[in-house]
């Protein structure tokens, strides 16, 4: 409505997403303690299984896993917190919780063997590498934007503890529109007993993706990825792969999504800025759409990947 009244309509076009194609099946999941959504291919399977996690938000996201279910693989969109009877804040992570769900898919007539690939973002991305460093049946881990230390949440496993990577608000900044940057608020998981929040990812047995925005405002992605792969190799561990995005900010989505700049963060109870330069954000959401199906036909089918970025 501002500026000058429009003149005659020059171009019109219409887009339109499918999430559920045709044959998709979509099975809500109510099993034992776990809550979530498993997306199922069309056919007769068994399909590899990735298990799909978001971050700080809570809640159930599912049209990731959806997404990537479109591409021959069984995909359970997992919920963790903030949703029905799961827990209602994010204090403490019970990683038990997490292998009932890796059980469930190793377990399941759809899915097959002898591994699955786990999938996280931001929050999902560290307990991904928890779960792959603790838990058996991990074949593949990729992460968008991860950390390699435990942020947010006490974590337990059976008799061990990590503690979160500690916090000082008072490095949060404003930036000239009123929003936060806490780029600098998280400690440097290197240093004193900040090391006890570090991720034991040496002990996993399966192969990493690690994708990086280098315009990451939430923290330091790229940081995480270089020391994760410092650690890997230190143990004689594969070397990870590392795509890195200059330009990208923190939420890389599916491809064509449009960019989130900034939004409420749950943890610090006020809008933060997340980063990333709309063209470079947008390319690299195509391209790392590309990367993450590569990555699960390369390791849970043995092929290559024949994908595009076509939704």
């Amino acid at each position: 409505g501002h500026g000058e009244a429009p003149g005659r309509l020059l171009a019109q076009a219409q887009h339109e997403r499918a999430f559920l194609r045709e044959g998709m099946r979509r099975v809500p999941v109510r099993d034992g303690r776990i809550r979530g959504t498993l997306f199922l291919p069309p056919g007769n399977g068994p399909f590899p299984g990735i298990i799909d996690l978001y971050g700080t938000g809570g809640g159930l996201p599912e049209y990731r896993a959806c997404l990537l279910a479109n591409y021959g693989f069984a995909v359970l969109a997992l919920a963790y917190y903030s949703y029905e009877d799961l827990p209602k804040e994010m204090k403490e992570f019970h990683l038990e919780y997490f292998e009932e769900a890796v059980n469930y898919m190793l377990q399941h007539t759809q899915v097959k063997g002898p591994g699955i690939g786990l999938l996280g973002i931001s929050k999902g991305g560290d307990l991904c590498v928890s779960m792959a460093s603790f838990l058996k049946g991990i074949t593949a881990t990729a992460l968008i934007n991860g950390s390699v230390a435990n942020v947010g949440a006490v974590l337990r496993y059976k008799d061990v503890t990590i503690p979160p990577l500690g916090v000082n608000v008072k490095r949060i900044k404003v930036n000239n529109s009123g929003i936060a940057d806490i780029i600098d608020v998280l400690n440097n998981p290197l240093e004193g007993l900040d090391r006890q929040s570090l991720i034991p990812l040496e002990k996993a047995e399966c192969c990493f993706l690690f994708i990086v925005g280098q315009d990451d405002r939430n923290w330091k992605s790229e940081f995480f990825a270089v020391e994760g792969s410092k650690r890997l190799q230190a143990h004689g561990k594969e070397k990870p792969e590392i795509v890195c995005y200059p330009g990208a900010g923190h939420y890389i989505e599916p491809p064509f999504f449009p960019m989130c700049a900034a939004s409420m963060h749950l943890l610090f109870g006020k809008p933060v800025v997340w980063g990333g330069e709309p063209k470079a954000h947008c390319e690299a959401q195509v391209d790392a759409w590309q990367q993450i199906q590569a990555f699960f036909c390369k390791h849970l089918m043995g092929k290559p990947s024949g994908t595009s970025n076509k939704l």
